[in-house]
This record gives structure tokens, sequence and C-alpha cells, in this order.
């Protein structure tokens, strides 16, 4: 019977440092990190980089060159075994290189994949032992596992907010209510995200880029929710790149849409004076779109909670008290629920950020509620 020894675990989470170093860059692909090992040493190393170039284990493999021959290879994900891509099957470019025993921390859920590559390894005589840190893997690659199962994108809502519940005076003024550590953390999230979302009120009141500030690769798409298209024309959002989706309804002015498309901006055009967020992330799930992050207001973070979008909540608190009843709560609109319906949060993690507090877990899903 195999066991799982310390060197083993160490190596594993090498691979998963390896995979996060491609966070934002491998959409719809998942990220991988592949460790090869020899002798009790690394003899090759690397994370798959982005969708269209080779995998991880490709590239250790290629490293390694015939020193990959009777080696291990510790891989973040089952290694695939289907030709519907543009790069080879990583099972059998491992069965062909020789190697002797396969550490797989999960299993792929692509219904292409899953289980079939650790089969194809096992015929052709390869020790594989899988579940290795499985959930550390599976958190890494949450939305790729949601949008490979149900074609739609993970929503993480985040929100920052004081002591007493708030995002704003009553005026409108949030800057800021966390500190600079806390708002570094939340540019890493949308340099991880394909897109950053919000709705009219946000734009209109902060005039937001929606961009991430830490040097990314590349910038998350960023989607408006304006359904009378009131963004005025000069305000940043409007300016491409990054590249910019307006989600409007059929009667938003048409000489508007037409400037902003010569932009570049490109329109989810829906029926209806209100945008169905189901059929919102039909259509964002359509063009690829694994992930997106909601950065809304009161009433938009309601509507997203409401109607059931948001698989991940994200919560930054400051130590701070502004009071007032119409200070704006962090979750407002119209309808509420009653506290045995509350939405409640699964596999909560809390995190001390300087003086801030970060809150994050996974939403209980709840019956769709119109707001």
């Amino acid at each position: 019977m195999n066991r799982i020894s310390e060197s083993d675990l160490q190596y594993m989470k090498r691979a998963l440092r390896l995979a996060e170093k491609a966070c934002g860059s491998t959409s719809p692909n998942p990220m991988v990190g592949a460790v090869m090992v020899k002798n009790g040493k690394i003899i090759a190393e690397d994370y798959h980089r982005k969708a269209g170039e080779p995998h991880a284990e490709a590239l250790v493999i290629a490293k390694a060159g015939r020193a990959a021959r009777g080696a291990s290879l510790y891989v973040t994900l089952e290694p695939c075994c289907h030709t519907d891509k543009r790069t080879p099957p990583c099972s059998r470019s491992i069965i062909e290189a020789g190697l002797k025993k396969v550490f797989i921390a999960m299993k792929d859920p692509n219904p292409k994949v899953s289980g079939r590559g650790i089969q194809e390894l096992k015929e052709h005589g390869i020790s594989v032992l899988e579940g290795i840190l499985e959930d550390k893997a599976q958190r890494l690659n949450e939305a790729y596992r949601k949008y490979v199962l149900t074609r739609r994108p993970f929503v993480t809502l985040k929100a920052a907010m004081t002591l007493d519940g708030k995002i704003a005076t009553p005026e409108g003024r949030s800057k800021w209510i966390t500190g600079e550590k806390a708002r570094r953390i939340v540019h890493k999230m949308r340099c991880c995200s394909d897109a950053v979302m919000t709705a009219i009120g946000t734009v209109r009141l902060d005039n937001p880029e929606l961009t991430s500030r830490i040097g990314c690769k590349k910038q998350p798409l960023r989607i408006v929710i304006d359904p009378e298209l009131a963004t005025p024309l000069d305000y940043k959002v409007c300016t491409v790149p990054p590249e910019t989706i307006f989600v409007v309804n059929e009667l938003a002015d048409k000489a508007k849409i037409a400037k902003l498309q010569a932009r570049g901006i490109r329109f989810l055009i829906h029926s209806g004076q209100r945008a169905d967020m189901d059929w919102l992330m039909i259509r964002l799930g359509e063009m690829a779109i694994t992930s997106v992050l909601v950065e809304g207001g009161s009433s938009f973070n309601a509507t997203c909670l409401m109607q059931n979008v948001v698989d991940k909540a994200v919560f930054f608190i400051s130590p701070k008290i502004i009071c007032g009843k119409t200070s704006i709560p962090v979750v407002g609109g119209n309808a509420f629920l009653k506290l045995e319906d509350a939405v409640r949060l699964t596999d909560v993690q809390m995190r001390k950020i300087d003086d801030d507090i970060m809150i994050s877990g996974y939403v209980r899903q709840l019956p769709q509620i119109k707001v």
C-alpha cells in the first residue's frame, strides 16, 4: 500500500505554489504545476502559463529529458488524456518518458478526462497516487471546476465594510474603509479573475477604473450593469483597453451604443427593464468567462445574492464605526430574509490583514428572489 511521506507533501506544496503563479493567465484552462523528482532531488519543475501553450507535465518532461525515465512526477491536476485541444495529451507524454510514479492532487473534473488519465497511466504500469492536498488543489481551481461542469462562471462577491456594516457615508463617500494591505489583496483578486463586475450606481458615484494595479499580466474584463446606458462617455470604464462589456436593455440609446462600440466596447442586450442575473451568467459562460469578481454597491450586492449567482463571499471588515441609519449598508435592496433562511457561508476562513479582518466562505444556494 502506498503511503504519503512528508517529502511527498512538500513536493506537492511546491507544485501548488508553481501553479498559483499562473493566476489569471490560463483561463479557460486550469492552473497546473508539476515537479519531477529522482533519487530524492528535484530535476525539473514548471507550470502551465496560458491556454494553448504546453501543459506543466510536458514542460517538466522536456526539461528533464532522458533523466525523466524512472522518476516521480508530482502534479496538481490529473494529466489530460484527450486530443480535443491544442496540445498533445499529457498522459501519453508521461508514458513515453518512462516515469515510474505519478502523484496527483485532484482528479480533473472535466468529463473528457475525469479518471481516464489516471486509468491510462495505471494500465501502462505507472504507480499513481491521487488526493494529495486535494482540498488546496480544488480551491486553486474552483473557477475551472464550476465552469467545466456548468459552463457558467464562478462568482465571488467582495465588499469592504466598517464594523457596523456600512460601505459608505450617506452621501456615498467610501475611500478608504480598509487599509493599504487589504486593498492590495483586492487588486490581486482582480488580477486572478477573468472579469470584474459592477453596476451603474457604483460607476456614477466613484468613476472607477476596475483594473489591477499590481503589475497584472492580463487585466480583467470589465462588466458594467447599466440598463439605461447612463454612464457618461468620458468615464474611465468607457476607455479601452482594458475591455469593457455593458449590459443594457433593449431601449438603451442606440446612438450612444454605436459611439461606444466604435471604441471597441461590447454590449449584451436584455429584454425587460432589469437584467436577469441567471441569463447573464449563461451569456458570460458562452464567452468562456470562467470567473467574475463582483465589486458593487449595496443594491447590486443584494441582487447578486438574492438571484443566487454568488458562489463565494469575501468581506473585509475595518475596525471603524461611522454610525447613521442613512449610511449605506453592505447589502441593501428591498427584499429581506428571515433569520432561519439567511444566506449562510460554509467553510469559513478568517485572516487578519494589519488592522482589518478578511472573512471568506462559500455561499449556500437559495431560492431565487426577484429584487
